[in-house]
């Protein structure tokens, strides 16, 4: 986790991957992250006297729960396989907390997801259940299908998992089927038409 990575975003780095050294998980469709920190340093800051990382995400998430600053944006990157990152998003960090696991100490922080359109409760949403973030095993299945490259022009660099039907306008993150691998070019040219 970085908090204002270079004095832009912050940064998380998350994985549901099984055998992950943290408890991160997803809750309420993909709208909600739950990400687990490192452990609660015995001493209160880090080097030199400043906060450690945890430190600064935890006082900005209480800053917001407090009324006193607008919610940190942070960047949500996950780990689909070893060094294969995936973006899953902007959320807002809006509670953070500690908690005993596993005989630890660890910090948990709570991030809902930044819409920018939202599908109207009215809108028919067929069988499937929405999420808006896409499953590790749905990306893993794209990535091997679309051979680790963009479907348009074969770049391997800066590649996104791509809705064809855009969730925003009703489309599932749960089929392989509605996932494609775009470079973020083309990804960008696409923007929320249908392919």
């Amino acid at each position: 986790m970085n908090f204002r990575l270079k004095g832009q975003s912050s940064v998380i780095l998350m994985s549901l991957r099984r055998g992950a050294p943290y408890a991160d998980r997803v809750e309420e469709g993909g709208r909600t992250l739950i990400y687990e920190g490192h452990d609660v340093p015995r001493q209160k800051d880090g080097p030199n006297g400043s906060p450690t990382q945890n430190g600064v995400f935890f006082d900005a998430a209480m800053r917001f729960k407090n009324g006193k600053a607008s919610a940190e944006v942070v960047r949500v990157y996950e780990k689909i396989r070893s060094g294969i990152w995936a973006f899953d998003g902007l959320f807002e960090l809006v509670d953070a907390w500690q908690e005993k696991a596993a005989g630890r100490s660890v910090f948990k922080f709570k991030l809902g997801v930044v819409t920018d359109t939202a599908v109207p409760k009215s809108e028919p949403q067929g069988d499937l259940p929405q999420n808006r973030l896409i499953p590790t095993e749905v990306k893993l299945e794209v990535w091997k299908r679309d051979g680790g490259k963009c479907v348009q022009c074969g770049s391997r660099d800066n590649l996104h998992f791509d809705h064809m039907i855009p969730f925003s306008k009703g489309g599932s993150s749960l089929l392989a089927e509605n996932i494609q691998l775009l470079c973020a070019r083309h990804n960008l040219q696409k923007h929320d038409k249908i392919t």
